[in-house]
């Protein structure tokens, strides 16, 4: 391991002794009374582990056999006919769940919709005889470019539920990076908005949505009028949401799918330029989520629960829309930003909806811290029982803050760590566990987790190295759209171990701590930005002839984008020129690859092959040591 990890740098924390004890309420849970016990016996044998949860929900046909093993390539419940729309909206229509509220949404203008499982269900059918009506069939792709609204639900369960395949853009996305997601996904239909609202202006979607000049699969799109804003030159013929759905009919039937069978794509960054079209299917998916769903948070029947992400990212899909649904929870649905119109915003969500059970990040977390602890203290939090924390590692500071002022030191923190390749949470804590800030605690039952060096050599306790998986999972990614060789790169980088690229240690307890990710991808205010995709967009400003990109540590968003630049010969060196290319990133990517500093330079780091050593741009940046440089060009 390198020495810009800084494994050393951790230890004292790492040798921490300071743990937060369960609640004594979660300990009266038989299942999770003795993690070690059911790890061990989960591990022992992970296909009856796996097998007795998907017992637990409704399949069309049982499966043949639970795992089928060809390393790197595992096909989950082999036979088995499913849906997952089954599970999140069929199979409640016959039980005192069908008239519990579903979602709870609330738009950043003050509108409010509460929408109970029937009538979700009932939208949901509508939709999908829409989708019928405009050509789409099982295994059609179709994009989904929808703010945080309770009809970006609705879309995606009606796709699941005729087994055609969405491909869900994250809104803060420019046309270029929607763009090439729809191309690559070759999307025959549209559905998006004519806007949404953040930070109390309209963002004009649909003007977006009139840049794309080349999408030829998609045959219409669909407008869902959400602000009223005008749609100017579609790219393909307009269709309206609520024309569509005034004429369709509340009765579909749920298709039968495979468990094999696609349910979404979804573009995460790499390492290249070209963003990986993750692919998720409908069974093994289904059982991971209601698993760790249930178990993580501890789930009882009257919790309303709320994760603070969007489903444009992974943990949207698994953790706001499916993971919940199946497990029967009332979700609160928020459009609009964390500190808006005040830092208390989310707090009197808390307070009048009477949430339960929160899942948020490390970067909205410090982002709140910023305002004291006097904003929080304002509202009564009383409700929640239990907390949560996503997308990158928590600090221990953060951690602090959130456990005091908003678990008033009495809610646990389940620390998760997981990606969009994995599908659901692999390491987390569960409510049983004693805690320690920044630590993602356990491998969840079921999961073999290890440090590991560049051999594949297990590594003691303290020592730093990769964080990889043993054995497969459920919720596992299929393969990459298009690139099934890139998929079989994570699981052959080194052998007989699935490789996640971040950077970890184990304490003598078994806690994992992870420090960071060890390729080129940056992780800021929790969302993952391939350096590729940023330097390309840079590359494609005229005034820009080389950009190499890294992630620079910053202790709001965990890391910031910084760029180094070398200008084309004509060009000058200006705040002016450098604030122009941040405005194109943002027009080519969206606002959260935008740069938050550019410097601009003469020359950049190359090895002898032309690789831009972005490790030694890092450590020159962060005052660390550059180690070997044998490979540089000059």
């Amino acid at each position: 391991m390198s020495k810009e990890s800084g494994p050393d740098t951790v230890e004292t924390l790492l040798r921490t002794k300071e743990v937060f004890p369960p609640p004594k309420s979660i300990l009266s849970k038989a299942w999770v009374k003795d993690y070690d016990s059911i790890y061990k016996e989960s591990v022992s044998d992970i296909e009856k582990f796996w097998g007795g949860a998907a017992k637990e929900l409704n399949w069309y046909k049982h499966w043949d056999k639970v795992l089928e093993w060809n390393y790197p390539w595992a096909k989950w419940f082999v036979g088995g006919q499913c849906n997952i729309v089954e599970n999140a909206l069929d199979r409640h229509q016959s039980t005192p769940t069908k008239n519990k509220t579903a979602i709870l949404w609330e738009g950043e203008n003050g509108g409010a919709r509460a929408v109970t499982y029937a009538e979700l269900n009932t939208q949901v059918c509508k939709f999908a005889n829409v989708l019928k009506s405009l050509g789409i069939n099982k295994g059609d792709r179709v994009a989904v470019y929808l703010p945080r609204i309770p009809e970006q639900f609705v879309t995606m369960l009606a796709c699941a539920k005729i087994g055609a395949v969405h491909n869900v853009v994250y809104s803060g996305f420019s046309a270029g990076a929607l763009q090439e997601r729809i191309k690559d996904a070759e999307a025959r239909l549209l559905v998006t908005a004519d806007g949404s609202y953040m930070r109390g202006k309209v963002l004009p979607l649909a003007k977006i949505v009139g840049e794309l000049k080349d999408i030829p699969t998609v045959k219409n799109v669909v407008y869902v009028r959400r602000a009223n804003t005008p749609v100017e030159q579609p790219p393909a013929p307009a269709l309206y949401w609520d024309d569509l759905m005034a004429k369709a009919s509340d009765k579909c039937e749920t298709e039968w799918v495979a468990s094999e069978d696609p349910l979404y794509f979804l573009y995460t960054s790499g390492t290249t330029g070209r963003p990986k079209g993750v692919v998720h299917a409908h069974g093994g998916y289904m059982v991971g989520l209601y698993l760790t769903m249930k178990w993580i948070f501890d789930l009882k029947d009257n919790d309303v629960y709320w994760c603070t992400a969007d489903p444009g990212w992974v943990t949207g899909h698994s953790y706001i829309v499916y993971g919940p649904l199946i497990n029967g929870v009332t979700v609160v649905f928020y459009e609009g930003a964390p500190d808006f119109p005040d830092p208390g915003r989310w707090w009197s969500l808390v307070q009048n909806k009477k949430i339960t059970v929160l899942y948020s990040t490390p970067t909205a977390i410090r982002a709140l811290m910023r305002f004291g602890e006097d904003i929080p203290r304002k509202y009564d939090l009383t409700s929640l029982r239990l907390l949560g924390s996503v997308g990158e590692p928590i600090n221990p500071e953060a951690w602090h803050w959130y456990h005091k002022n908003i678990g008033r030191g009495q809610c646990p923190i389940m620390d998760t760590w997981w990606q969009t390749e994995t599908g659901m949470i692999l390491i987390t804590p569960l409510p049983c566990l004693p805690l320690k800030a920044g630590s993602a605690a356990k491998p969840f039952p079921g999961i073999v987790a290890e440090i590991v060096d560049k051999d594949g050599n297990v590594l003691p306790p303290f020592k730093g190295g990769n964080l990889a998986i043993k054995t497969p999972w459920p919720a596992m990614m299929k393969t990459i759209h298009k690139d099934p060789a890139r998929y079989e790169s994570y699981w052959k980088t080194i052998q007989g171990w699935y490789m996640a690229g971040d950077i970890a240690s184990k304490d003598d307890d078994g806690y994992f701590w992870i420090k960071g990710r060890s390729d080129d991808v940056i992780k800021t205010s929790g969302y993952r930005i391939g350096t590729a995709e940023v330097e390309s967009a840079l590359v494609s400003f005229p005034a820009v002839a080389e950009a190499a990109v890294i992630g620079k540590p910053d202790p709001l968003k965990g890391e910031i984008i910084k760029a180094f630049v070398i200008l084309r010969v004509g060009f000058q060196k200006s705040p002016t020129i450098i604030d122009e290319m941040k405005k194109h990133v943002r027009a080519v990517m969206g606002p959260i690859a935008v740069p938050a500093e550019i410097d601009i330079v003469d020359s950049l780091p190359k090895t002898r092959s032309g690789k831009i050593m972005r490790r030694l741009l890092r450590a020159k940046e962060l005052g660390l040591p550059i180690g070997d440089i044998s490979t540089l060009e000059e």
